[in-house]
């Protein structure tokens, strides 16, 4: 196998995939994250080799030592995207090469080896290509992609790894939040943050995740779907949800987002949002919102939509916000003008159903 920018993946047929009709009884309703696909895409790292032994496989358990490293000191990364059906039944994606380069980024971050992009952008098409079968039709369906690495070495101590594991997955998908787009509650922390400057927030790493959990437990205890952490030093600040990026639609047409500040994860949606809304004729800033702006700019109407977005997704309206000492609504509780405006252009640019003059999407097949 090559150690450079382009490996040579040795296909390995699945002898046993699901049947058609199988197949087509979980594509009825596959919810999120609970069906997956016949086929995983495996490639190993070692210092001194590179990157090598690159395959497309029958999706199984992958067997670990008890002392692989990640068990012990999480250096593990990941990424999150979607394949589309298209409109001319072509398959497509959004943006993977940024993909690549946040992967390559959160890599640095982790003291982990940078996949190269061309292996990264391979790895995906091989993957679709041998289980393009597995993605649903419908506005809402596609075949959510999972590439992954982690410190497969076996060995304690506190050190970056010299062996790794990177593997794609895939999940043939429906709506993100059951019942469809409809505006979501979300609970704001008050005890709880994400990240903090100088930690790995920026990075897409499973500690991230693993560190919310117990907020969103909070969030889905208090009736809500999603929980919103504010900035870690000085508790006033929004930085995001627990697995999105936020954006503040006001009346003067402006549309607002947190900066990107070392602890909020570079969203790619959230980067093609500032795109879209800007070409819409929105004034678009990047600046801190104070949760106390937030609830003011609310209750005087100057406020008028709030959303989340990201892969998972896409773009969902926040319609009412919960905290211990109250709660509030959004522009009447409903689903946003601009919100919705948004959300369609992006979905019909993933799916190919207008003109894509940034050349984000990626023609797979």
């Amino acid at each position: 196998m090559s150690g450079g920018d382009q490996l040579d993946f040795e296909i390995r047929p699945n002898p046993a995939p699901v049947s058609a009709a199988d197949r087509a009884a979980l594509l009825a309703n596959p919810g999120f994250g609970r069906v997956f696909t016949d086929h995983m895409v495996t490639v190993r790292y070692a210092d001194g080799k590179g990157w090598y032994d690159a395959r497309v496989e029958a999706r199984a358990p992958i067997p670990m030592d008890p002392a692989s490293a990640v068990l012990h000191y999480a250096q593990e990364i990941f990424e999150g995207m979607k394949a589309y059906r298209a409109v001319d039944g072509g398959v497509t994606l959004f943006r993977p090469e940024a993909n690549a380069a946040r992967l390559a980024a959160s890599a640095r971050r982790m003291a982990m080896p940078e996949l190269p992009a061309q292996a990264f952008l391979d790895s995906l098409h091989r993957l679709v290509e041998i289980d393009r079968e597995w993605i649903p039709d419908g506005e809402d369906g596609s075949l959510y992609l999972r590439p992954f690495m982690f410190a497969s070495e076996v060995f304690l101590g506190v050190r970056p790894a010299n062996e790794y594991l990177y593997c794609v997955i895939a999940s043939p998908v429906g709506a993100y939040f059951s019942g469809g787009v409809k505006p979501v509650t979300v609970w704001v922390s008050p005890d709880y943050t994400r990240a903090a400057p100088g930690g790995t927030g920026a990075a897409k790493c499973g500690g991230n995740y693993a560190a919310s959990l117990v907020a969103q437990a909070e969030a889905i205890e208090a009736g809500c779907d999603q929980v919103v952490f504010l900035d870690a030093v000085e508790r006033r600040f929004v930085d995001e949800l627990g697995g999105m990026n936020v954006f503040f639609v006001y009346s003067d047409n402006t549309v607002v987002t947190p900066p990107l500040n070392g602890s909020i994860l570079p969203g790619i949606t959230r980067e093609s949002v500032l795109t879209l809304a800007a070409e819409a004729g929105h004034r678009v800033e990047e600046r801190p919102v104070s949760f106390a702006d937030w609830q003011a700019d609310a209750a005087s109407g100057r406020l008028r939509e709030v959303f989340a977005c990201g892969t998972a997704a896409v773009i969902t309206p926040i319609g009412e916000v919960r905290f211990p000492d109250g709660q509030f609504a959004i522009g009447g509780g409903g689903a946003g003008e601009v919100t919705m405006a948004l959300r369609q252009q992006l979905v019909d640019l993933q799916r190919g159903k207008v003109a894509d003059p940034h050349g984000w999407v990626h023609r797979l097949l």
